[in-house]
């Protein structure tokens, strides 16, 4: 007997595809079993810890006693933590906690670019060293950032160590924000943690969320997913300004809603068993500003880098010298996080030398210029830094954006815009276009209706009807979307 090709035994043996939420495995088998046995239990929540486990394992079954193992140190590195208070030693456990966590992080994630920058250095033009040649375990900068932030509140005494295994291993493994966030910290959720908070108006809200998102994910997101993968793909050669642009454009919705309407499923699950997750995206390509869009977009990963990075850096107490190179560290930081590649770096930089631009001389022009060529400057730098975060290469980036300039030689055989431009990606990028937009705030606005204030009026049954009819439409639309092989690429799956 042969010896089976070494892709296929590492795949037996790390692990085979995580049940990413707009699956039809997750959808119709774990969702269904999970949230019978959670509710036919009396909504135990040993439950959500097995459930949690079993999600995991599902993707990396390998994996599964890595995060074991990070559930079990950070459980003590916690009370080791408020031990040591007592005899003003607790920043030696923390130095040791922040190690520990990282160091996994690193191993896994920054090794193989670690080795190959030095050894492009030593040997100019060398290739991929292959040292660590195994899958990174999903969801690894999630938990560890969940983990950091924990003992970083232990330490700060912003909270208790908790004191339930239980809890904490659900705090860190709990599976709607396991493989993608949002980032959540421990006292965000800690009262619920002991608590849940179950009702049947927050399980209706949760699902109506988790519907959303869904839809936003499967029928904008990966719609228009075809139409940027196909035109990234292309030799530069190919590419024309009119689909570069195209391409940029698709992109540009794509990340937005992918990773925006998976933050909304996870919202929409957490809420079906007990807890209240912080909004994740608010309207980011409506920002005036760069500064503003970061308020915007990815909320809890720009907040967790605020809270734990750039504060102890001095934030902006010290000099302006000292605040612009922390703002530049902290989104090359943030750059490294989302991938150990040059064109993540390049994205994290740029967005940095950008934030030091507003707090200087431009950031005072900013807000006197008319809104509407605030709102172009913020889309033109977002999706010109996109470039980066989507190309595969640092040259391959390049030659994109000189593709978007003009500048680019075209062969006679590139593709015209009609191969992209099919009728269901055109009501995918004008849906993304709408819903980007923030038109439902403009409209409470206009109405004057301060809706979180308002009374729960009586029951309107044909409107109610009316909107359970459009939630279902969209879930049944994005099952048969499902259902029938589409394209179904997930861009935060391995962050």
């Amino acid at each position: 007997m042969g010896r089976a090709p070494f892709g296929s035994l590492r795949q037996r043996i790390w692990g085979g595809a995580a049940v990413v939420f707009s699956s039809i495995d997750f959808l119709f088998y774990f969702l269904p079993v999970f949230l019978f046995a959670f509710y036919a239990s009396g909504t135990n929540k040993a439950l959500v810890l097995v459930g949690s486990l079993i999600f995991y394992a599902w993707g990396e079954p390998f994996y599964v006693f890595l995060l074991l193992l990070a559930i079990a140190m950070n459980y003590w590195l916690g009370l080791k933590i408020h031990d040591a208070q007592a005899f003003g030693r607790e920043r030696i456990w923390l130095t040791i906690g922040v190690a520990a966590n990282l160091i996994p992080l690193g191993f896994f994630k920054y090794l193989n670019f670690l080795v190959d920058t030095v050894r492009a250095v030593i040997i100019p033009g060398a290739g991929h060293s292959h040292v660590l040649d195994v899958p990174m375990p999903l969801g690894i900068s999630f938990f560890t950032f969940h983990a950091i932030s924990y003992l970083v509140d232990v330490y700060r005494k912003h909270v208790p160590p908790e004191r339930s295994f239980r809890d904490l291993a659900i705090y860190i493994s709990m599976f709607p924000q396991l493989i993608a966030g949002p980032i959540i910290r421990y006292k965000t959720i800690a009262k619920e943690l002991h608590n849940p908070v179950l009702t049947s108006a927050r399980t209706a809200a949760g699902i109506r969320l988790f519907i959303i998102g869904l839809a936003q994910k499967v029928l904008i997101a990966n719609t228009v997913a075809v139409v940027a993968d196909g035109i990234f793909e292309l030799p530069r050669e190919l590419i024309t300004a009119q689909l570069a642009w195209l391409g940029v454009i698709s992109y540009t919705i794509q990340i937005y809603f992918d990773f925006g309407g998976y933050s909304l499923m996870a919202i929409g699950l957490g809420l079906v068993i007990g807890f209240t997750f912080p909004r994740n995206f608010y309207y980011p390509y409506a920002a005036r500003s760069i500064t503003d869009f970061w308020r915007r977009w990815h909320i809890t990963l720009s907040s967790w880098f605020r809270d734990y990075v750039y504060i102890p850096l001095g934030g902006n107490r010290v000099s302006n010298r000292r605040t612009y190179v922390n703002l530049v560290t902290v989104f090359l930081l943030c750059g490294l996080w989302h991938g150990a590649a040059w064109t993540f770096i390049i994205w994290g930089m740029l967005h940095g030398v950008l934030l030091v631009l507003e707090r200087g001389a431009f950031g005072r022009i900013l807000p006197r210029l008319p809104a509407t060529l605030a709102h172009v400057y913020v889309l033109l730098a977002v999706m010109v830094t996109w470039v980066f975060f989507r190309s595969t290469s640092v040259q391959g980036a390049l030659n994109f954006l000189q593709a978007m300039a003009g500048f680019g030689s075209v062969s006679p055989d590139a593709p015209t815009l009609r191969r992209f431009l099919t009728a269901d990606v055109l009501l995918a990028l004008g849906a993304g276009v709408v819903a980007a937009a923030p038109v439902v705030p403009a409209l409470k606005r206009r109405w004057k209706i301060p809706v979180e204030r308002v009374s729960v009026p009586a029951p309107d049954y044909a409107t109610a009807g009316l909107a359970t009819t459009g939630f279902a439409a969209l879930l049944i639309l994005s099952a048969l979307s499902l259902a029938g092989g589409a394209y179904n690429p997930f861009i935060y799956f391995r962050f």
